[in-house]
C-alpha cells in the first residue's frame, strides 16, 4: 500500500471516530426537572455536546414521572431522560449510555442515584464508583460501575 493511500485512510478513520463513537446514541432525548435545577441543564449541554437534540420540560410532576418510568423508590436523581426506548435517571455517565445503546437489555432503563461530584452536569473531580443501576416495574439490579 502507498504511503498516500495509507495516509488517507487515517486521516479519514480520524476525522470519523467521533461520529462513530457515539452512533449508538438515539439523536433526540426529554429531559424532565425542576425549574431550580441547573445541574440537569449541564447534563442537557453535554448531550447535546455529544449529538443529542434535548427537549428540557422544567414544569413536570417529577414525582408522576419517575413513576411512569419505573424508577425504583430511594434511586432516584434531580432528572429523568426519556431517550428513545429507554428512561435515563440522573447524572449517568456517557460511559454508561453508550453501554445500554449498544447492548439493548431488556430494561426499561438506567440509573445514577443522587447527585455524584464530577458526573456530566456536576462540577468537580470524580470522588467515588459510581454504581450504575437497569431498571424495571421498579426494581433495580446492577448494570455496570463506573
Amino acid at each position: 500500500m502507498s504511503r498516500r493511500i495509507a495516509s488517507l485512510m487515517l486521516s479519514s478513520a480520524l476525522l470519523a471516530g467521533p461520529s462513530l463513537a457515539h452512533a449508538a446514541l438515539p439523536d433526540t432525548a426529554t429531559l424532565y426537572k425542576n425549574p431550580q435545577c441547573g445541574c440537569c441543564d449541564g447534563y442537557a449541554r453535554h448531550l447535546e455536546e455529544m449529538g443529542v437534540d434535548v427537549t428540557i420540560v422544567d414544569d413536570a410532576a417529577m414525582s408522576e414521572i419517575k413513576s411512569s418510568a419505573g424508577v425504583p423508590y430511594g434511586l432516584g436523581a434531580c432528572h429523568t431522560i426519556e431517550m428513545g426506548n429507554y428512561w435515563i435517571e440522573g447524572h449517568v455517565p456517557m460511559e454508561a449510555l453508550e453501554a445500554l445503546y449498544e447492548q439493548r437489555p431488556d430494561a426499561d432503563g438506567i440509573g445514577l442515584a443522587g447527585m455524584p461530584i464530577g458526573t456530566p452536569g456536576m462540577p468537580g473531580p470524580k470522588q467515588d464508583d459510581w454504581d450504575v443501576y437497569r431498571f424495571t416495574d421498579g426494581e433495580s439490579s446492577p448494570f455496570m460501575t463506573l
